[in-house]
């Protein structure tokens, strides 16, 4: 007999018509004769059955390039099986030959690879060795010779469950026909045991015996002149584990080897599982650990792993999903209207001018004229400044008066109850702007709160407000970019809006190397300009020009601006902002 390599030894597997296979050792039992002598009769040895050994993979987040269908096959398999006793191999051109494998696959719990005429064998070569293969079930035509002791069986594309059953001794559902263009989905749905045998839809099944095996993978003069399949039985699902889609990136065989681990797979669209609220809630019922993603929009899988992480705690902002601004196609975008102002304080704006149900109540009510002029989602907000500018030094000479988190709690908890947006107003005086923020990390770890800027009330150290309009240098923006980011991420909490007010060039310096790139927070530039409302057009133009890659905000001054803008006169203006703030 042929050696079979270590640990995957199988005495007497036929899954044809093989007769004549014992084994000399085996027990014996009398049985007894008309003359009543007894002559030994050999007890049956049950089958063995292998399976391949999957795992989830190393790493929290793992991102499939697939620049091909054969390279994505290829990446799965690694990420996924560690031995693999059956492969599946098809051709990569060959639509229907992949929904029989993957029907196959799924059944044996074996990963597919896909081969090309003329392609290079040696990386699907060198994948048979790694998952020490014995077995390969080839579908269709397959150009790939394996080396001895790597039996091959064929089968037909589009074979019916019979030949398929004949084939693997696997057990199968019916049939299922499959349009053009469902494919993907169709072997999304696969599953064991006995998942459905996938057929091109119009196109009969093949119900005749197995092809015999066309030239290229005709076994070595070596072989068994009958090769056949181990008796294979799918592996335990991988634990813990789910694959993600959504950026169109769909290789078939790559899905099909994903099912036949056993791993979900969830639809995130645009890459970004942040994105909607269904991702977020499908990914917070998954609860995994690890995450396979198809396609390289998924960017880079330490942030991947981040955004996953995110929405594995399922929380939604205000208008759904985690992301502030969503810029997925298909998905509607949000849009902000917010009131401005400090508890308490009508001298400061209109939020303060009413108590905390009232001004909710007004919050809504100046945001709802804006849904008719927009198809995306118009989120309430409140603005809250947080730490107020102040005429003298105070007790600890910043020019800055801080309020409390506990004064400013009641208002901040109420809104992110009713849905709405948080943001945080720093007006710092003296001091810097990271110094202050790091006073509210309570709040802001709250996942509706979020971090305003106020450059016009940042002193130099000669400085006394009103005299002077303050500015910042982009440094200290900057470091308030990563804490910020780095404070969302640790927490694994939803996407934050960190606005930057300005109405003149001065007030941020080398406003062009703001730091855009962090992906946990997304940047407003407000625009803060009042009066007239061509001076407040010049203004914003202006600050447009060689502005970095943000979001825009607008603000309406209900006392000060000539005229003040209704609803369809601000969205108006180009482009329409982001945020609209009253004050």
């Amino acid at each position: 007999m042929r050696r079979r390599r270590a640990g995957l030894a199988v005495a007497c597997v036929t899954l044809f018509a093989l007769a004549g296979c014992t084994d000399d050792a085996s027990p014996v039992e009398p049985t007894p004769t008309t003359s009543g002598a007894s002559t030994p009769t050999p007890t049956p040895t049950p089958t063995p059955t292998v399976s391949a050994q999957v795992g989830a993979p190393a790493e929290a987040a793992t991102v499939i390039e697939a620049a091909t269908a054969e390279q994505a096959a290829l990446d799965v398999s690694r990420a996924l099986f560690v031995t693999a006793p059956v492969v599946v191999v098809v051709g990569a051109q060959d639509v229907a030959g992949q929904l029989t494998a993957a029907s196959a696959a799924v059944a044996l719990g074996a990963p597919v690879l896909l081969t090309s005429p003329g392609g290079d064998p040696a990386p699907v070569l060198a994948e048979l060795a790694r998952l020490d293969t014995r077995a390969v079930l080839a579908v269709g035509a397959v150009t790939l010779v394996p080396p001895s002791p790597v039996d091959v069986v064929p089968v037909p594309a589009g074979a019916d469950g019979d030949v398929l059953r004949a084939a693997t001794g696997a057990t199968f559902g019916p049939p299922t026909e499959v349009p053009a263009g469902q494919e993907v989905a169709s072997v999304r749905a696969l599953a064991a045991p006995g998942p459905s045998v996938l057929v091109v839809a119009g196109a009969p099944a093949v119900a005749q015996p197995p092809a015999a095996p066309t030239p290229a993978s005709t076994p070595s003069a070596s072989r068994s002149p009958v090769p056949v399949l181990p008796a294979t039985a799918p592996p335990e699902p991988v634990a813990g584990t789910v694959a993600l889609t959504g950026v169109g990136v769909d290789p078939l065989a790559a899905f099909a080897t994903i099912r036949a681990a056993g791993v979900p797979v969830l639809d995130v669209p645009g890459g970004d599982p942040r994105a909607t609220t269904a991702g977020v809630q499908a990914l917070a019922a998954a609860a995994p650990e690890h995450t396979i993603a198809l396609g390289s929009a998924f960017g880079p899988a330490d942030r991947l792993a981040r955004r996953v992480a995110a929405a594995r705690t399922g929380t939604l902002l205000g208008g759904g999903g985690q992301l502030v601004f969503p810029q997925v196609p298909g998905v509607p975008g949000k849009k902000y209207v917010a009131l401005y102002g400090t508890p308490g304080s009508g001298a400061l704006g209109v939020l303060g001018e009413q108590g905390v149900p009232e001004t909710l109540a007004r919050a809504d009510a100046v945001a709802a004229p804006y849904r008719a002029l927009t198809t995306d989602a118009v989120v309430p907000a409140v603005e809250i400044i947080a730490t107020i500018a102040s005429a003298g030094p105070g007790d600890d000479g910043n020019y800055s008066q801080e309020r409390s988190v506990e004064q400013l709690r009641p208002l901040v908890e109420a809104a992110g109850a009713a849905g709405m947006a948080v943001v945080l107003d720093l007006q710092p005086g003296r001091t810097d702007f990271l110094t202050q923020a790091q006073q509210f990390q309570e709040l802001l770890a709250l996942p509706y709160v979020g971090l305003a800027l106020d450059p016009e009330w940042r002193l130099a150290p000669d400085q006394v407000h009103l005299r002077q309009i303050g500015s910042v240098g982009i440094d200290e923006v900057n470091a308030v970019v990563a804490w910020l980011s780095d404070f969302t991420a640790q927490r694994a909490l939803p996407q934050k809006m960190l606005v930057l007010h300005q109405f003149s060039g001065r007030m941020i310096q080398e406003r062009a190397r703001l730091d855009t790139s962090r992906d946990e927070i997304a940047v407003v530039i407000h625009v803060d300009g009042q009066g007239s409302q061509e001076a407040k057009a010049g203004t914003w133009n202006a600050l447009r020009a060689d502005a970095p890659s943000v979001h825009w905000g607008w603000k309406n001054f209900y006392d000060e601006d000539v005229p003040v803008l209704d609803p369809v006169q601000t969205y108006r203006v180009q482009p329409v902002p982001d945020l609209v703030t009253y004050q």
